[in-house]
């Protein structure tokens, strides 16, 4: 079996789209078989500067597949595209 990909979710404490958004992907992760990176941006000063105003933010790589708001058929849909092939 090979390394499942990792996607990781950049957010916040006390954030409630970001724990919205975590549920929806540990919801997907069995299904589309990857792991979930929970990422605080607050525990790094380049991450609370590029992403503050724009969290959940859900990436796959280098590439940013979803921001807020985040829609879960939208995002389930993304990550299943990206996943397969």
């Amino acid at each position: 079996m090979g390394v499942r990909p990792v996607v990781p979710l950049y957010g916040r404490p006390g954030c409630h789209l970001c724990d919205e958004a975590e549920a929806e992907l540990r919801r997907l992760a069995p299904r589309l078989g990857f792991e979930l990176q929970l990422v605080n941006i607050e525990a790094d000063d380049e991450l609370h500067r590029r992403y503050l105003y724009e969290i959940p933010v859900v990436a796959l790589g280098d590439m940013e597949v979803a921001k807020a708001p985040i829609r879960g058929k939208v995002l389930e849909d993304r990550l299943t595209e990206l996943l397969s092939g």
